[in-house]
């Protein structure tokens, strides 16, 4: 299947890369408004809130063409070319949400085994009175510089560093996303896998999720 009609490469380009306090950038429509459609329709069947592997789910055919181009050597190439960090070769993790809950939203830093974190939303008709993603200068969630609002494919990157500082205020319902990790090692991505299966099955089994997460 071609990708090339699956994301917007000219906007990725033009996006401005903003250098601090930490490097990111934000890409609005990413995904084209007319591909939302097929996106929405193949996405998968995410049964509870949290992150869960693509291992883990069954999409239809637009939503996996997607995922594999995202982990495609040549995006990894346009990414270390805009990001200023080699990722060509390193491997990467793929996780989905569908919903968030009162638990999600805590500020954190990524673990360290992560060099960029990508996360791309789906969400169509968000209410923006209902918040983003905030980027902080601290740990302090009010302390935001930016605050990135996860319509429909609109894209945010940024490189993990030890003042990458991100959350958002608690929101219960649909917030889908896809969170794309270079990682330092195939260790560090079977930890991710490991972790993520796990966590996966206890949320089926128990209906809750053993971590908070922010995206």
């Amino acid at each position: 299947m071609s990708t090339s009609h699956l994301v917007d490469m000219t906007a990725f380009d033009v996006a401005p890369v903003v250098r601090a306090p930490f490097v990111h950038f934000v890409v609005n429509h990413f995904i084209p408004a007319p591909v939302m459609a097929d996106i929405n329709r193949d996405f998968p069947d995410v049964p509870k809130r949290g992150s869960f592997p693509m291992s883990e789910l069954k999409s239809g055919a637009t939503f996996a063409a997607l995922v594999a181009y995202l982990e495609s050597p040549a995006v990894a190439k346009k990414f270390s070319e805009k990001l200023g960090v080699d990722l060509v070769g390193k491997p990467t993790t793929i996780t989905i949400r569908g919903f968030s809950g009162e638990q999600d939203g805590r500020v954190h830093i990524d673990s360290r085994s992560k060099l960029v974190t990508v996360l791309l939303y789906l969400n169509n008709d968000w209410n923006p009175a209902d918040g983003g993603l905030r980027l902080l200068n601290s740990d302090n969630l009010e302390d935001s510089f930016d605050e990135v609002i996860p319509a429909a494919g609109t894209l945010l990157a940024f490189v993990n560093t030890e003042n990458a500082w991100h959350g958002h205020k608690p929101f219960v319902g649909q917030r889908r996303s896809i969170q794309l990790n270079w990682v330092v090692s195939e260790a560090a991505v079977r930890r991710s896998q490991w972790r993520h299966a796990l966590s996966a099955k206890i949320k089926r089994w128990f209906g809750g999720a053993p971590k908070a997460d922010a995206y």
